[in-house]
């Protein structure tokens, strides 16, 4: 391994902690689960921050981070659905949300060009306070008071910024793809 791997392997470390995570927050471990989370969090950060500051990208990394993101935020999210921490539309809305990125994504590789899209401001910023709710939410279980106003703040900010986000990928997306199949 190389030093430019290293943002290749945190981000794999931080897929293997989804499955950790999700068990922890279903058998109600909420301490060991904010510490994970928290860590998981900061890797983000971290591999970011290497692979921009020393050059250290790659094309599996472009597929790893945004992969770790998604299975870790996703995973958790449905697990707080289940264990009835937050509600479901919200969980719904990230997912189609997804989805739509997703499937746009895959449709423009095959249909227009290759896709080599780097995220938004948008969708960093909705990755962030997604983030930011998960650990209020595990927080806010007996570990410390949040107040409910908060949690619903960062809730409908996930909302706004999932919505947001979404809209922004299809219409720069699309009115790219639009200009290339009318110059072509």
């Amino acid at each position: 391994m190389t030093r430019k791997d290293i943002p290749n392997a945190i981000s794999i470390a931080r897929i293997l902690l989804v499955a950790p995570i999700a068990y922890l927050l279903l058998n109600e471990s909420y301490t060991v689960a904010l510490i994970l989370v928290v860590i998981a969090a900061v890797s983000d950060a971290l591999d970011g921050f290497l692979a921009k500051r020393y050059g250290w990208t790659s094309q599996v990394g472009s597929f790893l981070d945004p992969l770790a993101d998604k299975l870790l935020l996703v995973s958790c999210f449905l697990v707080c659905i289940v264990i009835d921490l937050m509600p479901a539309w919200l969980f719904a809305v990230i997912l189609i949300r997804d989805l739509v990125v997703a499937f746009g994504a895959l449709g423009y590789h095959f249909m227009v060009e290759a896709f080599h899209g780097e995220p938004p401001f948008s969708s960093k910023l909705n990755t962030a306070f997604q983030i930011i709710y998960l650990v209020m939410l595990i927080s806010s279980q007996q570990l410390i008071n949040v107040p409910a106003t908060w949690l619903d703040f960062a809730l409908y900010s996930v909302a706004a910024t999932t919505a947001i986000s979404g809209l922004e990928y299809i219409w720069v997306w699309g009115m790219k793809a639009w200009n290339i199949k009318l110059k072509g």
